[in-house]
């Protein structure tokens, strides 16, 4: 059965057995607002100040997209192969294919540092929300609102930098109801310490992605280094030999990236109508752009491997989340709780200038409709999909924007984030020329279909030339490949970019009033009243429902619980964990054949392995996009688990958290030690995981 027809046929019955929130394990919690009544009434069990904070300081933030965490004293990090993907590609050359084959380092000299890995670490958070909300007089609106915000949160942030050295970011929660200062400690010498091959790591590839039962050995490792030498971290999660139990309680800690649960249903009208359509339109074009790359031979299948994984399986999520919002059932039950909070708030005298949020956000959206488009295209840079274009932007931006105060600047190029910056801007990541060609010219294409061909920025752009024409033009006339050539213009700020005949700087500078004009639209007539809006409806929440709730996904640290247990689908019970036995037999079913291919290492040590071993296993815990990687806790603060995916019916998570049947899919700890031991010959790893040290 397709995964779109399995969609349609659940979406419509899933209220029908949706649990009351108050008896789902439903939330990703702040580490500052943990839901300790909960667990004590529903579990008994009540985290203690140091357990949370012990928790939260071994998970790690991978900037590129995922979680982590320490898993020993010498700073070993513990994430998912797809996480690290990005990270092996880099490494990877022609004739080393690192994907493909996998790594170890049997000792800390063959441990590889990552091309431009940046992990963060949160050490401490800090309510702001007063301040940022004084910066923001009563009546303030538009541009005015928005620079004046936008000033104290850069203001906040570099000086909580300067004090503290550490990085400081204001994160925004429930859309604008409070804002945080988030200080993270972190760390750019990265070093791979193993990876398993992608043919075990994703077995059964698309076919099996975000199914259940799954076989996939879905981990990878590196270590942090400080001065040269492992770190030497404080805090590190030890291992649990025997993994997760049937029912047992279980913790997640990891970085979830976007959820839209607060959203109004003006704003989910929106998604369902024009957001999600659009953004599928661009998932689906690249993926076939990359599909065709790939097909060309197997050194382009290398290069293309880690953009298309990411595609595709970003393809697939927002596909189910627009069949979550095309079902009525879901969208009536939105209806139903925001006018249970409509009537609340309009019953309340002290939230009368509440009443008018839900309308403003209903009307912005038509703001959106109108500029997402040309947004997306020119400054979210659709149209020009080289990471090249990406480097020339922020030089000739940077040129600018640097120049002004902190608090004046664009906020990605504030003092704190600077350091992030230059790590990728100056990185030594493999660039391919080939590559690039093809995917800046499909993208050239693409936006003269989308903004029209006779389009006056369009028409600049292209330059006279076709797409692949003006596209080979502008990559054979940059310099940009050359890292000591972006440092030069770095160093050399406006007086050097403005000399600097580069051909993609010149692209920067052709589009950089128009992106800027729409990237203003979005920001005081879209962003903004939605900001204040949501505040209004941030505190009527908090005013009717109290304050023990938890924010939407915002790429920060949040903490959820759960039990492990399987369900029923289609009449069969579905087991809680799956083992190394079905593995293989997973395998024979599928005759051998990609994407259900073993290593062939496996084969030749499936006599070593305890075929028992759990492998993976599911639970109730609330995960979405941004938790791969996640360590899986038990009680005692023991890894039972690396989360690695979501099956088809969590796909819904973004919007609501539904529990008959939808589940958090995780590697189990004790098949990542039966690994290491019985098919890798990486003994020295597994005493280290098991240990908590070298």
């Amino acid at each position: 059965m397709t995964q779109r027809r399995f969609l349609y046929l659940f979406a419509g019955w899933i209220f029908a057995m949706l649990p009351n929130a108050a008896f789902s394990d439903e939330g990703m919690w702040l580490f500052n607002n943990p839901p300790k009544k909960i667990l004590k009434e529903r579990y008994g069990f009540e985290p203690t100040a140091e357990w949370l904070d012990h928790v939260q300081k071994s998970s790690v933030r991978f900037n590129t997209g995922g979680s982590g965490s320490f898993v020993s004293a010498d700073g070993l990090v513990m994430t998912n192969h797809h996480v690290g993907l990005s990270a092996l590609q880099k490494l990877s050359s022609k004739g080393k294919d690192y994907v493909k084959d996998g790594f170890y380092a049997k000792s800390l000299e063959e441990e590889f540092k990552a091309v431009d890995e940046e992990l963060n670490v949160l050490i401490e958070i800090v309510d702001v929300t007063d301040k940022v909300k004084a910066a923001v007089k009563p009546g303030t609106t538009g541009e005015a609102a928005f620079s004046a915000r936008r000033a104290v949160i850069a203001k906040i942030e570099e000086e909580s930098e300067k004090e503290t050295k550490l990085r400081s970011n204001v994160i925004t929660l429930y859309q604008g109801g409070q804002y945080h200062l988030y200080r993270f400690k972190r760390y750019t010498d990265v070093r791979l310490v193993m990876a398993p091959e992608q043919q075990v790591a994703f077995f059964g590839g698309d076919p099996d992605n975000f199914a259940y039962p799954r076989y996939d050995l879905d981990m990878c490792f590196f270590r942090v280094y400080e001065d040269g030498k492992p770190a030497k971290v404080p805090h590190y999660l030890k291992w649990s030999k025997a993994g997760a139990g049937k029912d047992e309680l279980v913790f997640v800690s990891g970085h979830p990236g976007h959820t839209d649960r607060l959203n109004t249903v003006a704003e989910l009208e929106y998604l369902r109508d024009i957001g999600y359509p659009f953004l599928l339109q661009r998932l689906n074009r690249l993926e076939v752009s990359l599909s065709i790359y790939s097909a060309y031979g197997q050194e382009e299948e290398r290069k293309a491997k880690d953009m298309l994984f990411g595609i595709a399986n970003s393809r697939k999520a927002r596909m189910g989340g627009l069949e979550g919002l095309q079902d009525p059932a879901i969208m009536a039950r939105k209806r139903e709780q925001e006018k249970k909070l409509r009537d609340a708030a309009s019953s309340n005298p002290d939230l009368k200038d509440v009443a008018d949020a839900w309308d403003t956000i209903a009307a912005v959206q038509k703001v959106r409709a109108a500029n997402i488009r040309r947004y997306q295209m020119l400054e979210g840079g659709a149209a020009f999909n080289t990471g090249l274009f990406g480097i020339a932007r922020t030089l000739y931006r940077g040129a600018e924007e640097f120049a002004k105060p902190n608090e004046d600047r664009l906020s990605e190029f504030g003092e704190s984030d600077r350091k992030s910056l230059e790590l990728k801007l100056f990185s030594k990541r493999p660039i391919y020329p080939d590559f690039e060609l093809h995917k800046l010219s499909d993208s050239l294409s693409w936006m003269c279909e989308v903004l029209g061909y006779e389009t006056p920025v369009v028409q600049k752009v292209l330059a006279g030339k076709s797409p692949r024409e003006r596209a080979a033009e502008l990559l054979n006339g940059t310099k940009l490949t050359d890292v000591a050539e972006r440092k030069k213009l770095y160093e050399g700020g406006k007086e050097a970019v403005a000399a600097s005949k580069d051909s993609l700087i010149e692209l920067a500078k052709i589009v950089d009033k128009e992106s800027r004009a729409v990237r203003k639209i979005i920001e005081n007539q879209v962003e903004e009243p939605k900001r204040q809006a949501y505040d209004k409806i941030a505190r009527a929440k908090f005013a009717v429902e109290g304050t023990s709730t938890y924010p939407d996904a915002t790429f920060t640290l949040r903490l959820s619980y759960g039990t492990c247990k399987g369900y029923e689908e289609a009449g069969k019970q579905i087991p809680f964990e799956t083992t190394m036995a079905g593995l293989y037999e997973r395998s024979a079913e599928k005759g051998n054949r990609p994407p259900f291919d073993l290593p062939k290492l496996w084969f030749d040590r499936k006599d070593k392995l305890n075929l028992k071993t759990p492998f993976n296993f599911v639970c109730t815990a609330d995960i979405i996009g941004g938790n791969s990687g996640s360590p899986v806790v038990n009680k005692a603060g023991e890894v039972v688990g690396l989360i690695f995916d979501g099956n088809i019916q969590s796909l819904v998570w973004d919007f609501v958290y539904t529990e008959g049947q939808a589940r958090a899919v995780s590697v189990s700890s004790p098949a990542m030690i039966e690994s290491l031991r019985a098919v890798y010959d990486a003994g020295p790893l597994a005493d280290e995981l098991v240990n908590g040290k070298r």
